[in-house]
């Protein structure tokens, strides 16, 4: 089978998973990120014992201890993502709709909804973690099948 296909599936057996234990699966992904980012924090403190290695290493490392004990960072890191995209497709829409350039209009309204709908997507991440972890999900069954479909 080609390494594709089995992407593909691992993806998607990995995004029914995340939808059908989500609090499990988003606990686990957190603590995952968590200690990854301990041990890169550890390996930038001893790699090089600059003053700017060792502030890194530090911050890195106290992240870390976030995600590991606190399942709600990872929501927030979500929507932060969520509320980032919302206002550069908002600003999008809105140079879109003021400029002369060949861009629709409707488009950038489309746009300007577009980003709205971003930012409650973010509010309802923060809100519930759980909503995270089923987005997480269908973008990974998403993947999944236009990997095993290549």
């Amino acid at each position: 089978m080609e390494p594709n296909k089995i992407s593909g599936i691992l993806s998607i057996i990995l995004g029914l998973i995340f939808i059908i234990f989500p609090i499990f699966s988003t606990a686990a992904l957190s603590i995952l990120i968590g200690v990854s980012l301990i041990f890169f924090g550890i390996a930038l403190v001893l790699s090089g014992f600059t003053a700017l290695n060792i502030v890194i290493g530090v911050l890195t490392i106290l992240v870390g201890l976030v995600f590991a004990f606190n399942i709600q960072a990872l929501s927030v890191l979500f929507a932060l993502q969520f509320y980032v995209i919302g206002i550069l497709m908002i600003i999008a829409g809105i140079i879109g709709i003021f400029s002369d350039s060949k861009i629709s209009k409707i488009a950038s309204v489309l746009m300007i909804i577009l980003g709205i709908i971003s930012f409650a997507l973010g509010g309802f991440s923060i809100a519930q973690p759980i909503f995270a972890a089923v987005l997480i999900g269908v973008a990974l069954i998403i993947q999944g099948i236009r990997l095993y479909l290549e």
